[in-house]
């Protein structure tokens, strides 16, 4: 497979092909580099991590369900290291290209698949959103992308980064593919639910400053307790950013993650009493991406407006949808719809209507 937009994990390029028939007949799929694919080594965006690792010896549980309704995996997508980053850099592979907007950063840290989508590559970009890494680089990519109800989708042979937080997502061109796809993903019962109402985000209501601070707390704490063991022991060497990140995580305590839960508490039952009766939440719009050349104050700068949009549904455990909203500059823009928690079938109803 010709890849102009440096999206594929080398090496990774194959063509595992699913059930003959089914809802996703055909559909070529790339995987996020933090997902197994039997016989690859996930390598999660670190060659140390890389290198201190066997293939995997199955498919994820996402990976089996697509396969399994017709999907095709065409290769790995690049990532983030450790999908622990907003931003499509990664100091050891590079930066896809944002077939979208050329000059312009592609968004993570589900950058591979979401480049490999929007450049035409494959149908369909199966990632991972912890913050925001399917939500940022759908809207910088021009593309649709949908973060699940929290355990709604099976994260079995996906790697953790902070897991009351991660969950599998779904890049892809159209909103009924988006759908087709989370429909195969989805372990919820059968709704007719319907949007009744859709409320904008006030300030008042829900502060987005402080729930990105507890948010950025608990991730931090989760993360150490997951990679601290491996990093301390490994000495990996981690890209600008990331590095940063990490040495961050090791440094919070207990009581700081304790008092960030109480705001997180707080956060979700204000979300939940906005979206009661079937309503869901529009929220500020994410982008336009950062320039490829950004320095690391507007790389920061483009992370904290983005996680502050995205930190909402991450926080509270919500389905979230991210539409193409048009264009800043010649760089696109997308606008963010939340709904209440088991409510994903409905949010993508409304979002395809």
């Amino acid at each position: 497979m010709t890849d102009p937009s440096s999206a594929i994990v080398a090496g990774t390029e194959t063509r595992i092909v699913g059930a003959p028939a089914g809802r996703l007949a055909g559909a070529t799929v790339v995987v996020k580099d933090v997902i197994d694919v039997g016989g690859f080594v996930t390598g999660a965006g670190n060659p140390t991590w890389a290198a201190t690792h066997e293939p995997a010896a199955a498919n994820a549980r996402c990976v089996q369900l697509l396969l399994d309704a017709g999907a095709v995996v065409v290769g790995k997508g690049t990532c983030a290291e450790f999908a622990y980053s907003l931003s499509g850099d990664n100091a050891h592979y590079g930066m896809p290209l944002n077939p979208a907007a050329p000059d312009r950063n592609p968004g993570g840290s589900t950058s591979g698949p979401a480049a490999a989508v929007a450049a035409g590559l494959c149908d369909v970009g199966l990632g991972t959103d912890t913050l925001g890494s399917i939500r940022v680089p759908a809207s910088y990519c021009g593309l649709y992308g949908f973060r699940p109800t929290f355990g709604a989708v099976s994260f079995d042979g996906v790697r953790p980064l902070a897991p009351s937080f991660d969950t599998v997502g779904v890049l892809a061109a159209s909103a009924t593919m988006l759908a087709t796809v989370a429909g195969v993903l989805l372990d919820l019962p059968p709704s007719t639910a319907s949007v009744n109402d859709v409320v904008a985000l006030d300030d008042a209501v829900v502060d987005t400053a402080a729930a990105l601070d507890a948010f950025l707390t608990i991730q931090g704490y989760e993360v150490w307790r997951v990679y601290g063991d491996w990093v301390t022991a490994q000495q990996p060497d981690f890209g600008p950013g990331v590095a940063e990140r990490f040495a961050r995580a090791a440094t919070v305590t207990r009581d700081e993650a304790l008092a960030a839960q109480r705001v997180r508490a707080d956060v979700e039952q204000r979300l939940l009493r906005v979206l009661e009766d079937g309503a869901v939440l529009e929220l500020p719009p994410v982008g336009p991406a950062p320039r490829r050349d950004a320095d690391a104050d507007a790389l920061q700068a483009a992370r904290v407006s983005a996680g502050r949009s995205c930190c909402l549904a991450s926080i509270a455990g919500l389905p979230a949808v991210s539409v193409p909203g048009g264009a800043v500059g010649g760089a696109p823009v997308g606008r963010q719809f939340v709904a209440g928690p088991g409510e994903d079938r409905a949010l993508l109803r409304f979002v395809a209507s």
